[in-house]
């Protein structure tokens, strides 16, 4: 199977970041998390990209509040699928870093998840490795499976206590 890649622009960013990692270690994909900056580290950042495919990469998500240029500075420098997870870290709670991971020119696609939305991040890259991985699907069907019956035992407890 193929790994995923989980960059962060910053350590701060880390308790956003938790929920991607938790959720791909839950589905076992292998999973390597780095902290790369597009502007304190760029030739690392770009090394690590260039590299991805042949290090058997085949997603990477990267989340970065702020300026949020992380996952455009990535996802020039590869072809794989890029997921960029916007941070909220500032006073503009995270509009600054959405509109930056979103608004990238024709041509360097980033897919980009919520402010914060680094679960669906992970649920996407795992979405796309499963086009190829069956067993994925089947984890990936099996985790929609529980969060239904999550939902509907909770709507069976709110209908108990306050329908007639």
């Amino acid at each position: 199977m193929k790994k995923v890649a989980v960059i962060m622009g910053s350590d701060s960013d880390l308790p956003v970041v938790e929920k991607a990692i938790t959720t791909l270690k839950e589905l076992k994909i292998p999973t390597e998390v780095h902290v790369f900056s597009a502007h304190r580290t760029p030739e690392e950042a770009k090394t690590f990209t260039e590299n991805a495919a042949e290090n058997g990469f085949g997603v990477i998500i990267a989340a970065a509040g702020k300026a949020a240029h992380l996952a455009g500075a990535i996802a020039a420098n590869t072809v794989l699928p890029v997921i960029g997870i916007p941070v909220k870290s500032s006073t503009l709670d995270g509009l600054d870093a959405l509109l930056s991971t979103v608004q990238m020119p024709s041509g360097i696609p980033v897919a980009t998840v919520a402010i914060d939305g680094s679960a669906n991040a992970a649920l996407l890259a795992a979405e796309i490795l499963a086009v190829s991985d069956e067993d994925l699907r089947d984890r990936l069907r099996e985790k929609r499976i529980k969060g239904k019956e999550s939902v509907l035992q909770k709507n069976k407890a709110i209908e108990e206590k306050y329908n007639d």
